[in-house]
């Protein structure tokens, strides 16, 4: 019987990691996937489970896909992904029109389940997460010259608010012998640039002896033919150190960008956030981040609306957002998550205020992040081409301070000639010089072309 399969993943990118895991594996079984998920056979809904927002989005694809189902557009419908492993019994229970529920460790079980479901089986598994491999042929959905690189999954900082423990379980790291395989394999498939992805990337290795080895598997990293930028996301403060900050000042295939999710800056907070710190120990953090690497572009998440978080410690996180000028920085306010401590908290504020204290501090970023911009005026960045906007009729693409998919555009002109010459294209470097902001973007003109 020939059949489709596609699939819809939503989420971070460590989830998106399992989704190219599982099409790998579909892939290899010489299964025919397809792109276009409203005209397959058989739906995947990976999903996201994190946070309110994120649930009501998988539900929300979920029930698109029943209707398609209903009229008779599609025949299956799997769920898998993080609210799979979550809500277990409620989505059997609720959503009859799913035919497969799949938690973490049965993601490898996916062709099984794929063939038992076109069977006319409706099935349900949830073996231990350890059972889902890291490693494996995956299937890259992101363009060809850049991906993510997972070196880790679950967590163990355990942080009050955060549902990732009870979802994913605790750190559990990748060899490095694997990820520096992995790393190669996408470099010479043309990948320029490597995103490196976990709970907790400053954490990597610590589940072997209880130190981190990113520094080590950076330098491994660093010595790959063919990637030009190495990125990092998901750093907490407290975990980097020297070690750390010396690699990526002495390696220049490191992009100087590190995303540092600090959630919040009054001390009483954080302590009840089960995290370190206070504002004068991130201050000085980051203030030697900073110094060690000259240039580096920081990025953070903070959080408002913390059960007891007063006017008093909401007035300090702007302050420290002010003072600190964080080039990049995402604000969201407090979701109450089941099974969390936090979620028990009491002097829990109203969404109204959560939502408001949120935009109070995005307000004053953009402020911040408009300023950083228009020093970015004059200058000349190397910039990573991703696509042409023929309704803007003009090109796009990022600089070394920006992250795939979360961070700003560079849109730029460029001469039909040096179109032509093949020196702008996806995934090329060119030199641009930048003229002009616009809204958190810049814009300038093609000065030269890179590699």
């Amino acid at each position: 019987m020939a059949y489709k399969v596609g699939m819809v993943s939503l989420g971070c990118p460590k989830n998106q990691m399992d989704a190219e895991l599982m099409l790998g594996r579909l892939r290899d079984a010489g299964i025919e996937l397809t792109a276009e998920s409203g005209l397959a056979d058989v739906v995947i809904v990976n999903t996201c489970g994190f946070i309110e927002d994120a649930k009501k989005e998988s539900i929300e694809n979920i029930l698109e896909f029943a209707q398609l189902k209903k009229e008779g557009q599609i025949q299956k419908i799997i769920v898998t992904g993080c609210m799979a492993e979550r809500y277990r019994e409620e989505l059997i229970k609720e959503l009859p029109e799913c035919d497969a529920v799949l938690g973490l460790g049965a993601n490898g079980d996916i062709v099984e389940a794929v063939e038992a479901v076109l069977r006319g089986e409706r099935i349900a598994r949830f073996p231990d997460k350890g059972c889902w491999s890291l490693d494996g042929s995956r299937l890259q959905t992101t363009p060809e010259f850049f991906a993510y690189l997972r070196i880790a999954d679950g967590c163990s900082n355990c942080c009050a608010y955060c549902a990732i423990p009870l979802i994913r379980g605790p750190l559990r790291s990748r060899s490095m012998d694997t990820v520096v395989e992995e790393a190669a394999a996408l470099a010479a498939s043309g990948v320029k640039e490597l995103t490196l992805v976990a709970q907790d990337t400053t954490l990597y290795g610590a589940d072997w002896d209880g130190k981190s080895h990113l520094p080590e598997l950076l330098e491994r990293l660093c010595g790959i033919d063919g990637l030009h930028w190495i990125r990092l996301l998901y750093c907490y403060p407290e975990h980097i150190d020297d070690r750390l900050l010396d690699v990526m000042a002495a390696q220049p295939k490191i992009a100087r960008y590190m995303d540092i999710p600090i959630q919040h800056a009054n001390g009483k907070v954080l302590a009840a956030m089960n995290r370190p710190g206070d504002a004068a120990t991130l201050k000085r953090q980051i203030r030697h981040i900073r110094e060690k690497v000259p240039g580096i572009v920081l990025r953070t998440t903070v959080m408002t609306g913390f059960p007891g978080e007063g006017k008093k410690e909401f007035a300090e996180l702007c302050e420290f957002v002010k003072e600190m000028r964080f080039e990049r920085l995402g604000c969201f306010a407090f979701s109450p998550e089941e099974g969390t401590p936090a979620a028990q908290f009491p002097d829990q504020l109203e969404e109204k205020e959560k939502l408001r204290r949120r935009d109070i501090v995005m307000e004053e970023q953009s402020l911040i992040a408009d300023r950083y911009n228009r020093t970015q005026v004059g200058k000349t960045l190397d910039v990573l081409v991703e696509s042409y906007d023929r309704y803007a009729e003009c090109w796009f693409g990022r600089s070394e301070a920006d992250a795939p998919d979360i961070d700003c555009k560079v849109f730029f002109h460029a001469p039909r000639e040096a179109v032509q010459r093949g020196d702008v294209r996806p995934g090329g470097f060119v030199r641009i010089k930048i003229t002009d902001t616009m809204d958190w973007d810049l814009m300038g003109e093609l000065e030269s072309a890179g590699e």
